[in-house]
């Protein structure tokens, strides 16, 4: 599956049902650090699971490839030498530009400003 650039955040959540309406509840440590902003509009993807996470039995005899896909979530989505246009979404303590990636990869780009789009190579994971 493709996963946009422009992801802000990725997280599990059940989508509840009030009267006329459905409801998706955002973490709150999402808005805490900064990848949600309440005042703002957002695009929301949403994905089928066959069933809950907590409900999952690993079977045996898919551990290979469960240990791949988990191999994979663990490893940094970026890679030495990759090309990406990035939105600088925040500074960092030192003044540092840094903008977000696939699930909340953070990538530090100097002598950048918050809002500015910029064509990054990765120099170092």
């Amino acid at each position: 599956m493709d996963i946009s650039e422009e992801l802000t955040c990725l997280f599990t959540a059940e989508i509840e049902d009030h009267d006329q309406s459905y409801v998706l509840e955002i973490p709150k440590q999402e808005v805490d650090i900064g990848y949600v902003d309440p005042a703002e509009d957002y695009r929301v993807a949403i994905l089928r699971t066959s069933e809950k996470p907590s409900q999952s039995q690993p079977d045996p005899s898919e551990s290979s490839e469960t240990d791949d896909q988990q191999s994979k979530a663990n490893r940094p989505p970026v890679s030495t030498g990759e090309t990406r246009i990035v939105e600088i979404s925040e500074l960092g303590d030192q003044g540092d530009g840094l903008a977000r990636v696939e699930r909340g990869f953070v990538v530090i780009v100097p002598e950048t400003e918050k809002g500015q789009w910029v064509r990054i190579q990765i120099e170092t994971v």
